[in-house]
């Protein structure tokens, strides 16, 4: 049976260096709650390090919690990557983790990057560098996420840096999506008028949130799971599944 839900598949929480001490586990849970969301997905800059304490601390909330991670590639175009497994988005994290230059995160300059438990208590910080680019393609990012079992969005397209659609200025043929990222600054009409050419991609409209205030109630998904797999058949539309985007 086909299931309304409220989902935002872009939160950031204080392993990225960009994103406040507030965006730890438990307040991300209860804040996506207040917002009656039900599905989530966590996608820090270039690493999982949080994943699997987002999933514990979501546990027998009800909101479902996707494995994720923001990549960036070596075009510098931001990549939401989503899985349906911690596994998957950690086999997915060495991965990345061995395509990042090696340099230690100045936390005077970019901001601190903590790992925290499922109550959002401090474990380490990340000396690892995360904001910055890999040194994988595109294409190698598409290839290594599908062959996980992952899905890939390209984020915020509509935004004039480390989006696909500025820096390549194309989105090529052989990429395997079906779905855009655009910001909580551009509506779905407005995007559509501006690319009549890109009618065929299903939209999302994610918070990209680095703040709790961020999190988005936009993206209205029809699936029987809140899974990868029924999340591709939503964005090409199978079976009567679908996204819509308000706003």
């Amino acid at each position: 049976m086909l299931r309304h839900r409220w989902a935002d598949f872009h939160l950031h929480t204080v392993l990225s260096p960009c994103a406040e001490v507030e965006m730890i586990p438990p307040l991300i849970v209860r804040r996506a709650l207040e917002l009656r969301l039900d599905w989530i997905a966590i996608t820090d800059h270039n690493s999982v390090g949080n994943v699997r304490a987002m999933v514990e601390a979501a546990e027998g909330s009800g909101l479902a919690v996707t494995p994720g991670m923001e990549v960036e590639s070596r075009e510098e175009v931001h990549v939401v990557c989503l899985f349906d497994t911690v596994e998957q988005a950690e086999a997915w994290g060495a991965l990345v983790a061995a395509h990042l230059p090696p340099r230690r995160n100045d936390e005077r300059f970019f901001g601190a990057q903590f790992v925290v438990d499922a109550a959002g208590d401090y474990v380490r910080s990340e000396e690892q560098l995360l904001l910055t680019s890999t040194d994988l393609s595109i294409e190698e990012i598409a290839q290594g996420v599908e062959k996980l079992g992952g899905l890939i969005i390209p984020a915020h397209v509509d935004r004039p840096a480390n989006s696909l659609l500025v820096n390549l200025g194309f989105i090529p043929r052989d990429l395997p999506i079906s779905a855009l990222e655009i910001s909580r600054w551009t509506g779905a009409a407005e995007f559509r008028r501006l690319h009549p050419e890109l009618s065929g991609y299903a939209l999302v409209g994610s918070g990209d949130a680095h703040r709790l205030s961020e999190i988005s109630r936009r993206t209205a998904v029809l699936t029987a799971e809140p899974t990868v797999a029924e999340l591709r058949q939503a964005f090409l539309a199978v079976g009567g599944r679908r996204v819509t985007l308000e706003g």
